[in-house]
């Protein structure tokens, strides 16, 4: 009886820790939710009480209790990238992702009966979904991302000068995409991450003086 007292209030501390991380996922309108993080922190808890509690109903003394929840560790990364989407330069869903693979930690620890670890590391990440997008913000509000499309010759060195101009004024480059038009011109989207202390216009006319580059345009995302 003492057993199954146990295992319903693994199941319940799961249902409420993993609830409580995707709520503030619905809240924000996430790809994956509420339902979808207490499903994960459920699955994960349950897969650690079978892989613990089967090897001691059957008396078997050798044996790894982490085994199938290593497996949860690594075949959650499927389930993380369903909700990862490319938008221009920007990708998003990757917290949402790290969140589901965070829960699912959580529900092995609570399967394994580290239920403090798992209550602790729960506020944790509560905490960092819910007051670090406002610190995040205030790191990079000072960024713009600025992407440069040209046609230029398909010659040695004209992509490598492109690259020391923005290095030398130390732009961030995010992305670069190469498409050939035919046996004697390339097309190049270089996408950057400029601050709005860097004049893109400075960029612009530096890129414009290198001998190769046909034609340029310059957008912001």
């Amino acid at each position: 009886m003492e057993r199954y007292i146990i295992i319903i209030f693994k199941l319940l501390l799961s249902f409420i820790l993993g609830g409580t991380v995707g709520y503030e996922r619905e809240f924000k309108n996430r790809p994956a939710g509420l339902r979808t993080h207490v499903l994960v922190c459920l699955g994960a808890t349950l897969v650690q009480i079978i892989s613990i509690d089967y090897y001691k109903l059957n008396s078997i003394v050798n044996y790894d209790p982490m085994r199938l929840g290593a497996q949860v560790i690594s075949g959650i990364g499927f389930l993380g990238a369903g909700t990862i989407l490319k938008e221009g330069v920007n990708v998003k869903g990757l917290t949402t992702a790290a969140s589901i693979w965070a829960v699912a930690c959580i529900g092995l620890a609570v399967g394994s009966g580290l239920y403090f670890e798992g209550i602790v590391t729960t506020l944790f990440i509560y905490f960092c979904l819910r007051w670090f997008k406002g610190i995040e913000k205030r790191i990079i509000q000072g960024k713009r991302y600025i992407v440069f499309s040209m046609i230029l010759k398909d010659e040695p060195g004209v992509i490598g000068e492109i690259a020391s101009i923005l290095g030398k004024k130390k732009i961030n480059i995010t992305n670069i995409e190469l498409q050939k038009i035919d046996d004697y011109y390339v097309e190049v989207e270089i996408s950057t991450n400029l601050m709005y202390m860097q004049n893109a216009g400075e960029i612009m006319g530096l890129l414009e003086s290198v001998k190769g580059i046909e034609t340029i345009k310059m957008k912001e995302e």
